[in-house]
């Protein structure tokens, strides 16, 4: 073996940032010692030349891998191969820097998605890998350095080869093409040729300048915005949809996205039926009708759609072929006006009101001349719709070869040119032409005709009978002005064609492919179909299909005018959220909000998204309340429907930013009493393994107060963390998929005790922190090891010592379910092996032989079916022929107990010892709980028998205070005396095995047994406690006879002092005090205030 080391010869524009497999075997000394040269260390200037920043060392006949690094610096690759060698270890390591280490140099494959399109993910030597001793971690399997390099376990030559295939054929686009040639096409509209100097003759020329800059202002803002979004990271296929739900979630995205297919497939029968009433109006000129306007325009428009469903669904190359095409016609029909100016105008041009350019005629038309019913918003309502198209190129994001690079750049120059083209075409037409002509070459001025003032009369023409008359001629008479300033009036009908075929085939294509990438995110089910895509380029010839239907049922409709408002509101409802999008990932202020389009400011896109707003309402006010009442129905859909994906929105970052906010200002707030809600840490390990356990915690903390599940891993370091790792996903996954409004956390530790001690003083943030203990009642005491005892005793001790309340609950049948678990999971298991198999048989046998049994294996081998190694205690035997249901059918039961609505009844609330309230603070959140409603507080206090009634008065009173409502109170005033004999000697009973019985000894042998068995009950241990004993004896038997159909009691904890009590003399104390009861809640508070009546 050898291992190369950088040396003087190599080559001034290399790199030292190297990766190599190297077998650690024991020729490994050996082989380094063979080697003569000694480690040559390269000096590092930074003071070099540009050439010799990157240094790049390589292997002899490696060169040419690096050539491609310095032209395309995103694309630059180290030397990561991996190289197979003998090794009597079997283990391997990289070599990086020089030095043998797992440790690797950052690439771009390590950051890749698994599955991209754009190259393999590869995956890093997890930290456990280069923690943990090499030997023991980095031992594989013949071939897993392929499976390393190139991160699932495929070689690097079979991923390049399939890379490969996946590519050939597939059609990309650059920005000109992809880009800047849509948008120009779609921003050029029929507005252009037929609408904008009718615009320029209402407004003027000061004012439609104004118009089309408040146009452009807000399409630029949302340029900007758009392309902020586009340089922050990799833009997939789905145009705005998907700039709008990766920034702002599903919620957003998924309803816009919706709506914004639906107008852009509308939008197909807008500008074909406009291609159709032109094609029209020339047959009506020449007499050609074939039947009668409306249905020769569904006529022409059914064809005319059908030819471009053709050139779309023959691929996208042919479709971009067509909109150069229809790019050169609209450029001549462009230039052909602009030189149609400067032609000398002849008597019937003048008559009709052109008289090229005119000083006059400029001055005159400068201000606004509105007419009876129109405005600067009505006008400024009919020209937006010209400015819209900024995301025709977008919209195809999946087809472009570098959408980062090409939406911002095509689409801002886009912005700028047809700006640029639409104020000098407005300028030049106003400077030439008059706002009203006659249209008759008689209307000349004569000698001896007063001049009325009028630019017009001033050049020889009078046409001031058009102020009593409606005249046809004139920027304010007639739609087809450039046609008679152009130079060849058919290229302008060729340039309404153009413009008008352009944008409908940029909408037939921008719909299908918005619509598909909607559909691959499964947002919404029913529409999945439509998510399929064939070929190489993936078409979404399903989508084409809708798009289709959807614009023929409109152009049959044959009437546009009531649909576009609403169309243009859809489009601008996309605007509105760009901008927001660009606004809301700027204040959430999280480090992934990275754009390379510097040239934004979330303020000025906050103002952009309330300009699109406020535009909507000036083009339409009601199809704007349409767009909002339809987006706002589909945004709460998606919010019920809840899908299952998570995309690192802005609305998840600023929820983390108000959260942490809102943490930070909780910390600057003392705690009141008036506030106090409970703040619990449940050991239920598993929140999947104690469910009963959880329901009554999140019973009264939901919604109200925290709930952390936590669970302790006991045992080795290094197999505990492995394991707690791996769970908290699924175990946090499963909270939620269940409903319950809690948090799961895990420590790992030598002693449970140990791990718990530690929960309780680390756990929850600033004010949101645990302050009540909830744990289930250790039913197995007598026959656990005194460890275990000890442990459960201690846990309490230490939460008072944490002034942390306790709540100990106890049911009949205990809380770990872990058992069922366990059988479940192996019976599922059989039964996914059993139906794979079946699986892999049947597609077997539909071969009809081909592969014979060979196929089988093949198949079974790719469906993972192994089979099961058998056992040595024959367990697995036994859980195949066993039913969950057969295992504890009364365990499974309990477990759900708490799930269930509880019917009318009461909850027993012994409140004998005054902790703070907290004993009577939890029943009452119970029952304002829908499954405890029904239950009535039934409140039991200690009281002497001569004061029954006064002291049931006083609770009363204080109950009231509380505003705490009650069904009745009982003063139980017989507490202390002396259970019977039979209940006393179930006790002693109980405690029988744990005696010590040291009094019936000589002081020798006493003094003995006691260090033998110091955890044993002593007879002066029992002597000294005897009252209290009888007490949870006699406490028992009133349970027994007041609450045994209670559905719930709660019941002051007894407290045992440390030093006095013995962890076995408490146990029994509690197993004898909730006895053969229904389910109990054990409570003791820190005894600090948690109820108040002052206001």
């Amino acid at each position: 073996m050898s291992v190369n080391t950088p040396s003087s010869s190599v080559p001034s524009g290399a790199s030292r940032f190297q990766v190599h497999v190297v077998n650690e075997s024991r020729g490994s000394a050996a082989a380094m010692s063979d080697s003569t040269d000694p480690p040559h260390y390269e000096e590092t200037s930074f003071g070099d030349e540009a050439q010799n920043r990157l240094r790049i060392s390589f292997r002899p006949g490696n060169q040419e891998s690096y050539d491609n690094f310095i032209q395309n610096g995103d694309a630059a690759k180290t030397d990561t191969t991996f190289h197979a060698y003998d090794s009597h270890t079997n283990t391997y390591y990289l070599q990086t820097f020089g030095h043998n280490t797992m440790d690797a140099v950052p690439k771009i494959e390590y950051y890749r998605n698994t599955g991209s399109v754009s190259g393999p993910k590869v995956n890093r030597p997890s930290l456990l890998e280069i923690h943990e001793q090499l030997a023991k971690n980095v031992a594989v399997a013949p071939g897993s350095a392929d499976r390393v390099a190139n991160g699932d376990g495929m070689p690097g030559d079979e991923q390049a080869e399939n890379k490969e295939e996946d590519t050939a054929g597939v059609v990309k686009f650059g920005w000109v093409k992809g880009v800047l040639v849509r948008c120009m096409l779609n921003i050029w509209g029929v507005m252009l040729f037929i609408r904008l100097s009718w615009i320029v003759g209402e407004a003027g020329i000061g004012l439609g300048v104004i118009i089309i800059g408040l146009s452009v202002v807000v399409t630029t803002l949302t340029g900007i915005s758009m392309s902020a979004i586009c340089t922050n990271g990799v833009v997939r296929g789905g145009g705005a949809y998907y700039l709008i739900s990766r920034s702002l979630g599903p919620e957003f995205g998924g309803s816009i996205g919706l709506i914004f297919a639906f107008a852009n497939a509308v939008a197909v029968a807008m500008y074909v039926v406009g291609f159709a009433e032109t094609v029209v109006d020339l047959l009506k000129e020449s007499d050609s009708m074939m039947v009668d306007p409306t249905n020769d325009i569904r006529i022409i428009g059914s064809i005319t759609v059908v030819i471009l469903l053709g050139i779309s669904v023959a691929g996208m190359e042919w479709e971009a072929k067509a909109q150069v095409i229809l790019l050169v016609i609209l450029l001549i029909a462009i230039a052909n006006f602009f030189i149609g100016t400067v032609i000398p105008s002849n008597n019937e041009k003048k008559s009709r009101g052109f008289f090229n350019y005119q000083a006059s005629i400029f001055a005159e038309n400068f201000g606004p001349s509105f007419t009876k019913g129109e405005g600067f918003f009505s006008v400024f309502a009919i020209f937006f719709p010209a400015a819209t198209g900024i995301l025709a190129g977008a919209n195809i994001s999946g087809d472009l070869e570098d959408p980062q690079d090409a939406i911002p750049r095509g689409t801002m120059l886009a912005i700028f040119i047809t700006t640029v083209a639409y104020i000098g075409v407005a300028i030049c037409v106003a400077a030439c032409v008059v706002r009203d002509a006659t249209g008759s070459i008689n209307d000349t001025i004569v000698s001896g005709m007063n001049c009325n003032g009028s630019a017009a009369c001033e050049l020889g023409y009078d046409f001031s009978r058009c102020q009593h008359e409606p005249c046809q001629y004139g920027l304010m008479n007639n739609f087809q002005v450039m046609s008679m300033v152009s130079g060849f009036g058919p290229l302008i009908t060729a340039g309404i064609f153009s413009a008008t075929l352009s944008s409908a085939l940029a909408s037939l294509v921008s719909a299908p492919k918005v619509f598909q990438a909607l559909c691959k995110d499964n947002i919404f089910k029913g529409l999945q179909f439509f998510a399929k895509g064939y070929g190489k380029n993936n078409e979404p010839l399903r989508g084409y299909l809708l798009t289709f239907v959807i614009a023929m049922a409109f152009i049959l409709i044959a009437e546009l005018n009531v649909i576009a408002p609403i169309i243009s509101n859809f489009f601008l409802a996309s605007y509105a959220l760009i901008n927001f999008s660009c606004f809301h990932a700027s204040y959430a202020k999280s480090p992934g909000w990275r754009p390379a389009y510097g040239i934004y400011n979330m303020w000025v896109s906050l103002f952009g998204a309330i300009l699109c707003c406020a535009v909507m309402f000036v083009i339409n006010w009601w199809a704007a309340v349409i767009t909002y009442v339809i987006e706002l129905s589909l945004y709460i859909y998606v919010t019920y429907k809840k899908p299952d994906v998570n995309w690192g929105s802005s609305t998840q970052a600023l929820s983390y930013v108000s959260a942490l906010d809102n943490a930070l200002e909780l910390t600057t707030v003392e705690d009141h009493v008036k506030n106090f809600r409970p703040q619990c840490i449940v050991l239920t390990g598993g929140p999947m393994a104690r469910p009963a356990l959880l329901d009554i915690t999140h019973a009264f903390t939901k919604n109200s107060g925290l709930c952390i599940c936590c669970e302790v891993f006991v045992g080795p370091r290094k197999l505990c963390v492995k394991e707690m790792n791996s769970g908290m996903a699924k175990k946090q996954a499963w909270l939620i998929k269940n409903k319950i409004k809690a948090f799961y956390a895990a420590v790992a530790a030598d002693y449970f005790r140990d791990g718990v001690r530690s929960l309780l003083q680390a756990s929850g943030l600033g004010r949101m922190k645990p302050n009540t203990l909830v744990i289930g009642y250790k039913k197995n005491w007598r026959k656990a090891p005194l460890s275990e005892i000890e442990n459960y005793v201690g846990i309490l001790h230490d939460a008072f010592d944490f002034e942390i309340g306790v709540v100990i609950v106890r049911i009949s049948q205990g809380f770990d379910i872990s058992p069922v678990l366990q059988v479940q999971d192996e019976l599922e298991k059989l039964e996914q092996e059993r139906l794979a198999l079946e699986a892999a048989i049947k597609d077997n046998e539909s071969e009809e032989g081909k592969g014979g049994i060979r196929g089988l294996f093949k198949k079974a081998g790719k469906l993972n079916i192994t089979k099961p190694a058998p056992k040595k205690d024959g367990n697995i035997n036994t859980i195949q022929s066993m039913h969950v249901g057969e295992f504890n059918q009364k365990l499974v039961e309990a477990s759900a107990q708490f799930k269930k609505k509880q019917g009318k009844g009461t909850i027993d609330v012994w409140w004998l010892f005054d902790d703070g309230g907290l004993t009577l603070l939890i029943p009452y959140i119970l029952t304002l709980r829908k499954k405890w409603k029904d239950c009535k507080l039934r409140i039991y206090v200690g009281g002497k028998i001569n004061r029954i009634e006064e002291e049931k008065i006083s609770m009363a009173s204080l109950l009231s205070k509380f505003r705490i409502k009650f069904a009745d109170i009982h003063i139980i005033g017989d507490i202390n005396i002396k259970p019977n004999k039979e209940s006393w000697k179930v006790f002693e009973e109980l405690i029988e095995p744990y005696r010590l019985h040291e009094s019936h000894k000589d002081v020798t042998t006493a003094e003995k047994l006691k260090r033998e068995s110091p955890w044993k009950i002593t007879d002066a241990e029992l002597e000294a406690v005897k009252e209290k004993s009888y007490r949870q004896v006699r406490l028992n038997e009133l349970l027994q006879e007041h609450s045994r159909a209670a559905n719930l009691i709660v019941l002051s904890l007894p407290v045992a002092r440390k030093g006095s009590i013995s962890d076995l003399l408490y146990m029994a104390w509690l197993e004898i005090l909730t006895k053969n009861l229904p389910p109990v809640l054990l409570v003791r508070g820190n005894h600090k205030n948690v109820l108040t009546f002052y206001s």
